[in-house]
């Protein structure tokens, strides 16, 4: 069984949802959240594509509602991956 592929909002790049993270819109705020429901939107494990993706309002594209993007998200991209 094949692992499901997501696309990176920032990058456009297509790979397994394993190497990428996920936000959710909740509250009116992008958040973190590697699981859960509801639909999702999908980075790069790199600063430059969640940058890209929130400068281009990818977020609220893909989330199909407006977000506020907490600059904070980015310390996400400066720790180990989990």
């Amino acid at each position: 069984m094949s692992a499901p592929i997501r696309t990176c909002a920032g990058c456009g790049r297509k790979a397994p949802q394993a190497e990428l993270l996920r936000f959710i819109a909740r509250d009116g705020a992008l958040e973190h959240s590697q699981r859960g429901p509801g639909r999702g939107v999908y980075t790069c494990r790199r600063l430059s594509c969640f940058e890209r993706a929130a400068d281009r309002r990818a977020f609220n594209r893909t989330l199909k509602t407006t977000v506020r993007v907490d600059p904070g998200l980015a310390r996400l991209y400066a720790a180990p991956a989990q």
